[in-house]
């Protein structure tokens, strides 16, 4: 059933109305939808509306609700990626599986090693977050996680706000997420960030950063022996990190 992001305004009674031109472009032209065809849609409190098209004019689409529910496609802590851009193909994988894997935005960071220059990230970003916005419709998701300005490991590190920040820096680390874990699990509600370096690695001068932190919070960490792609490592950190507050938050 196509997924799409409404805001509560467009909302009356048991009627849905989209006058949006993005939305209506989409349903009544790119689509070809029909009177009697399925939409599902969502407004910004995280509300899921079943609806039936009733009616298609040429400038709105009205839909029934049959059905609303809230919304429980995120999760109940906040996650967020900081990473170092990649080149063209592998940075648009990188944003859609972020998205898919239900992270609350992502912090580009201009790293020693990073394969693009400051001009070029940030020309790029408004892509990036088109491409967030259209993952998260694919996968039915409550909101629209953000891609925010490039900013740098000092200037995000430093004063964050976060509870937990996980590093992962192969060849340097031995200790794991379920390590982490064992010792100081991610509790529901908390703000967490996982860093993820650029494809030719962290310099000696940002390993040095990490270890000397006065934060207290910045842990680094392990994927394992196997020497992963940057896109690859993003999917496997941020699937990790859910999976073991997934299978903590069901033991205790």
């Amino acid at each position: 059933m196509p997924h799409f992001f409404i805001n509560s305004n467009q909302i009356e009674k048991d009627t849905v109305r989209i006058f949006d031109k993005e939305n209506y472009q989409h349903i009544a032209r790119s689509l070809r939808s029909r009177a009697g065809e399925k939409l599902l849609l969502i407004d910004e409190n995280r509300i899921q509306y079943e609806t039936t098209i009733s009616e298609i004019t040429s400038t709105e689409i009205i839909s029934t609700i049959d059905k609303c529910y809230k919304s429980k496609r995120f999760l109940d802590f906040d996650l967020y990626l900081a990473q170092s851009p990649l080149r063209s193909d592998a940075q648009n994988i990188l944003v859609e599986k972020a998205t898919e894997l239900g992270v609350n935005g992502v912090y580009t960071v201009k790293t020693d090693n990073c394969a693009l220059n400051s001009d070029m990230i940030d020309k790029k970003i408004p892509k990036w977050q088109k491409i967030m916005y259209e993952a998260s419709k694919q996968c039915e998701r409550a909101y629209v996680p953000e891609f925010y300005e490039r900013t740098t490991l000092e200037n995000l590190l430093s004063d964050s706000g976060f509870d937990k920040i996980y590093v992962f820096c192969e060849r340097i680390a031995n200790k794991t997420i379920r390590d982490s874990f064992n010792s100081n699990p991610i509790r529901k509600g908390e703000k967490v960030l996982v860093v993820i370096g650029p494809e030719g690695g962290f310099s000696q001068k940002e390993f040095d950063y990490f270890q000397n932190s006065k934060n207290g919070i910045i842990e680094m960490l392990t994927l394992g022996d196997l020497i992963l792609k940057a896109e690859t490592a993003v999917t496997v950190a941020l699937g990790n990190v859910i999976y073991e507050y997934a299978n903590f938050e069901r033991n205790n």
